[in-house]
């Protein structure tokens, strides 16, 4: 399992061994992807990335003769391009150092470690993915209220809260629409998701029927 089937340089390196090494990280990636489409909603786009991820990975390692610093430094560089200007979820940051490693471990010939690594680290994320214990809070929200300049956000929706909520917290205020307008971010625990269209049409009342965003995800991110 740790022994690796490219033995010398890049140029002395036999053909065949190439092609199962790129056979490897194909097969790889086609595990972590297939897993990963299956535990959440992705993106087709996303999930090729993951697929084709270690084959590229390898190909960099083989061009920079195993050298693995500069190798891991030109493929981090490739693969973190995606989370630039899209906030990346975890679970996605976290497939990508894994499809990552599996290509760098082809690129270095321990094929039937890789294996192992995709297939034992897949279950292991599907596992964790699906139990109950994993799952987050149905309760849980994060709420973005806009509201005038002039309405006072520190107490105005208290009461609202005390009623449907059973925590509340402030966590950020920015000004928009010149400044004529405040967007207050909470992180919520509901007492009952049935009452979530309630306190939502309770706060409307008392913005004037400004924006109301709640959502399982951070607002932000929400708005992509």
């Amino acid at each position: 399992m740790f022994t690796s089937i490219l033995t010398g340089s890049a140029a002395a390196v036999e053909t065949s061994a190439i092609l199962i090494c790129l056979l490897t990280s194909l097969v790889c990636g086609l595990i972590v992807s297939s897993v990963y489409g299956r535990c959440g909603k992705t993106t087709k786009g996303f999930l090729i990335t993951i697929a084709l991820l270690p084959a590229v990975v390898q190909m960099i390692i083989l061009m920079v003769n195993g050298n693995l610093g500069v190798g891991v430094a030109v493929a981090g560089s490739f693969s973190l391009v995606r989370f630039r200007s899209l906030p990346g979820k975890a679970s996605d940051i976290l497939v990508l150092f894994l499809v990552m490693g599996l290509g760098l471990c082809t690129g270095m010939g321990y094929v039937t470690f890789a294996l192992a690594c995709a297939v034992i680290l897949s279950g292991v994320y599907f596992l964790y993915a699906k139990l109950p214990v994993m799952e987050s809070d149905p309760l849980y929200r994060h709420l973005r209220i806009t509201i005038p300049e002039d309405l006072e956000y520190t107490d105005v929706f208290r009461d609202i809260f005390a009623e449907y909520t059973k925590k509340v917290s402030l966590e950020s205020v920015r000004t928009v629409n010149l400044g004529t307008m405040y967007q207050v971010n909470y992180e919520i625990e509901l007492k009952d998701e049935a009452l979530e269209k309630k306190m939502i049409d309770a706060i409307r009342v008392r913005n004037g029927n400004l924006n109301v965003i709640s959502g399982k995800v951070p607002t932000a991110a929400a708005e992509l």
